[in-house]
């Protein structure tokens, strides 16, 4: 009984499921960090394979014990680290790695104030980079807009008026995608979460967008197998015979199977950029922007920028779909019209085959004829010798008479004699039942 009661860790002694801690851990994975303006806020994101986020994990362990302190687990997915007088923050997704350092401003100025470049390199290719700049300032003060692209500049209030946050999604001198929030109001954790949310909508926006390349490589693909399979098609209208319908099959296979290859290998990536897309829509809704006058929003502008993008990808995946599918019609209909000529064929062969049997059968009904002629009269011939013979030595009985009555019997005898031979090579089992 006490052996049992060690097994069990849950509340009041209960059994515990294995995946109960991973769940309730997931709820509290990523949590917001905290920060106060004025604080500058760096974020990279690489994009990496399984081995090289493996690789990468160990040498974030081995940063981390330089640091003196342990590093993350081999199951663990973000692990914050305080270094440079700052806060370098590790990430791993799916297929991307994020790392975010955070410091007060006036580090930024300093030479090699920041890790990058140094101890932390680069685990594969950079996607996405962005700097976010925090600031105090008045709600009634103007938004501070120098440094930024008055073009494609984007300035609203965020959770609730309680700040401002600017950006023009452009890349500065140094590579980076430059935001800037003025905190007005924001209390507590709402800062942090504010931060987070901005970095997230600038990373999945860039992520979303890699489906739109790929696109754009498949879409002449695309016409191409469509425009094959109208000749193959147009070609099957006046197209006979099995050699003709069955190279117009094997054309019709090879542009399906290119077709499929190309699909399968876009398969993630397009589901990929819709998932991303839902993303930032979400971390865009949860801002609860608000207008400012002259300027767009966020919202409006990643929405008419990303809008189109997607719906790039959702088109080339219809129109993969629809072809797909007007390929298999096409397979089908000449397959069958492949098998029905095979049918065809098959049914002239076996009715030639059919005719050279009963061709067969007659000379073989012929030749036993023969055959049992001229075995008789073989043994005929033998016959008569033993009767002239016999005669010769002075046995009462006419040789003539004896050949005549022979002659019967033998034929009789050879002929059943033919016909049990005969029948015992026809019939497969003739053997076993002798």
């Amino acid at each position: 009984m006490n052996d049992e009661a060690d097994d069990l860790s849950g509340p009041f002694g209960f059994e515990v499921d294995p995946r109960r801690a991973e769940v309730i851990g997931e709820i509290h994975a990523r949590p917001f960090l905290l920060f106060e303006a004025p604080r500058t806020v760096v974020h990279l994101a690489f994009l990496t394979s399984a081995a090289a986020a493996q690789r990468d994990r160990d040498r974030m362990s081995r940063l981390c014990l330089a640091q003196g302190v342990s590093g993350p687990g081999p199951a663990a997915r973000h692990f914050v680290l305080d270094y440079l007088g700052g806060r370098l923050r590790w990430e791993q997704h799916a297929e991307f790695t994020t790392y975010t350092f955070d410091a007060p401003s006036a580090a930024f100025a300093e030479e090699n104030g920041l890790p990058f470049g140094r101890e932390v390199a680069a685990p594969g290719p950079l996607i996405s980079a962005c700097r976010v700049d925090l600031r105090l300032g008045s709600r009634t003060d103007p938004p501070p807009l120098d440094g930024f692209d008055p073009t494609s500049l984007c300035v609203s209030r965020a959770m609730g008026g309680a700040a401002t946050i600017v950006t023009d999604f452009r890349q500065d001198a140094d590579g980076l995608t430059r935001i800037r929030i003025v905190d007005h109001e924001l209390k507590g954790a709402q800062m942090g979460a504010l931060v987070q949310r901005l970095l997230e909508i600038e990373t999945y926006r860039t992520l979303a967008l890699l489906g739109l390349p790929e696109a754009r490589r498949l879409t002449p693909a695309v016409s191409e197998v469509e425009h094959g399979l109208a000749e193959v098609t147009e070609a099957m209208r006046s197209s006979s015979g099995l050699s003709g319908n069955s190279r117009l099959l094997d054309q019709l296979s090879g542009l399906a199977a290119r077709l499929e290859a190309d699909a399968a290998a876009s398969a993630f990536r397009f589901g990929a950029s819709h998932a991303y897309h839902d993303i930032v829509h979400d971390r865009l809704a949860s801002l609860r922007e608000e207008t400012v006058e002259a300027y767009s929003t966020w919202a409006g502008f990643l929405s008419r920028r990303l809008a189109p993008a997607l719906r790039t990808c959702t088109s080339v995946e219809e129109r993969q779909e629809k072809v797909s599918t007007k390929l298999t019609r096409a397979t089908q209909s000449l397959r069958t019209r492949v098998d029905l000529e095979l049918e065809q064929i098959n049914r002239a062969l076996l009715t030639s085959m059919n005719r050279r049997a009963k061709m067969q059968l007659r000379l073989q009904q012929t030749v036993e004829g023969l055959s049992v002629a001229a075995i008789s009269y073989y043994v005929l011939g033998l016959i008569g010798y033993l009767a002239d013979g016999a005669s010769e030595a002075g046995l009462p009985f006419d040789p003539a008479i004896a050949k005549a009555v022979s002659v019967v019997v033998v034929v009789a005898v050879v002929a059943l004699l033919v016909r049990r031979v005969a029948r015992r090579h026809s019939d497969p089992g003739g053997d076993e039942d002798d």
